[in-house]
């Protein structure tokens, strides 16, 4: 029984600190860039997004598509910068309460 009972404090232990992880990335903020920064998103670890910043230089009323392609490019960097730094987070956790790498939890 004694196991069951560390992998119950471990789990709440986990859980703990995703709640912190979870505070923290509603906060962090993470930018995106695309067309070698012409296009720059802000965004929440959560995916809301803060600031968008587009150089008027590379506006073109003719080619709206490559403007959109731009925005998205840079959206999904932003999105890619806080998937890493949060899968970056739960290794660190899950290492400092001496889980397998890789584990996977279930919340």
């Amino acid at each position: 029984m004694r196991n069951i009972g560390d992998l119950m404090k471990k789990a709440q232990m986990v859980q703990s600190q995703m709640n912190i992880l979870q505070a923290k990335m509603e906060k962090q903020e993470f930018e995106g860039v695309s067309g070698n920064g012409a296009v720059k998103i802000m965004m929440t670890g959560k995916g809301y997004p803060v600031k968008v910043s587009i150089d008027p230089e590379i506006v073109d009323k003719d080619d709206v598509e490559t403007l959109e392609d731009l925005v998205l490019l840079a959206v999904r960097d932003a999105r890619e910068k806080a998937d890493n730094t949060i899968a970056s987070e739960m290794e660190r956790i899950q290492s400092s309460l001496g889980l397998p790498a890789g584990f996977k939890l279930p919340f």
